[in-house]
């Protein structure tokens, strides 16, 4: 029979690893977030979770400022090659079961 009440069990496990004021839940919310800072998508991390609405998964994955940054100094990079006249990357669409993207760099 699946347990109903992890209340008991998290509270020797949480004692025993040191883990004070740590909430089951709290997990879910860390593993979505680790998640989202590896670049995997929020669909992907919805379904991992067991997510029906993307919203849902959209609270759950804290983007920290690590991935953010990456992210908008990747997009600077690519700007600043497009000023000085490098020839940028190309986004071009395939198809599968969904519409995806791929980068194609060509430096």
């Amino acid at each position: 029979m699946p347990r109903h009440d992890l209340k008991r069990p998290w509270g020797a496990i949480t004692k025993r690893a040191g883990l004070t004021g740590v909430r089951l839940h709290d997990l879910r919310h860390t593993y979505a977030s680790f998640g989202a800072g590896s670049g995997l998508g929020l669909p992907i991390i919805g379904r991992l979770l067991g997510h029906t609405q993307a919203v849902t998964t959209a609270r759950y994955a804290h983007l920290d400022n690590d991935p953010l940054r990456r992210a908008s100094e990747s997009i600077a990079g690519q700007i600043a090659a497009a000023l000085d006249g490098k020839r940028p990357p190309t986004v071009t669409p395939f198809r599968r079961k969904a519409a995806r993207w791929k980068m194609h760099s060509y430096n």
